[in-house]
């Protein structure tokens, strides 16, 4: 199971790495990186801090700070009043950052029509319902794993092995 389980995975890096080729081409095609077409999409149905948009994304703040000041620099971004938050600014989207994003996703659903051609639905569905549960079973893993390691970090090697000892001991 594991080695199978290995193969999937190394498929999902190939397919990612792929995506995000075809990613980057559709954004450049349009004047645009991916992660600017990302971080539109992200802010497209409401304006959110900078860290919001960063956790929704999965990356750091900072490097989705440097991206919100240039969308703010070439006039596809604003800077608006939090009420909740009045040192955390909200990033939105202008008209032009709008009509840059649609003919974004619009080049996109051509190529996803494309990219899809001889996939059926059920194929789609079964594919979607797999990854979910990956991810979400990953993120689960990586939790437990990171948090224990944190706990480990607390205490520090020679609590750790004295921690060790005691399991095996059984005292």
């Amino acid at each position: 199971m594991s080695q199978e389980l290995a193969l999937l995975v190394a498929d999902v890096f190939e397919a990612a790495g792929a995506l995000r080729r075809a990613g980057e081409a559709l954004a450049a095609a349009e004047g645009q990186t991916q992660a600017r077409w990302q971080l539109m999409s992200v802010v497209s149905e409401e304006p959110l801090p900078v860290a919001r948009a960063a956790r929704r994304l999965g990356v750091t703040r900072q490097g989705v700070q440097r991206i919100a000041n240039e969308l703010v620099r070439d006039g596809l971004g604003e800077f608006r009043d939090n009420p909740d938050h009045r040192t955390s600014p909200l990033l939105a989207l202008t008209p032009d950052g709008r009509r840059a994003l649609a003919a974004i996703t619009l080049r996109a659903g051509a190529a996803h029509g494309v990219m899809g051609e001889g996939l059926s639905r059920a194929d789609l569905e079964a594919a979607r319902t797999l990854l979910r549960r990956l991810t979400r079973q990953t993120d689960q893993w990586a939790d437990s794993a990171v948090g224990a390691d944190a706990a480990g970090a607390r205490r520090g090697p020679r609590s750790r092995a004295a921690a060790g000892r005691t399991a095996q001991d059984g005292s």
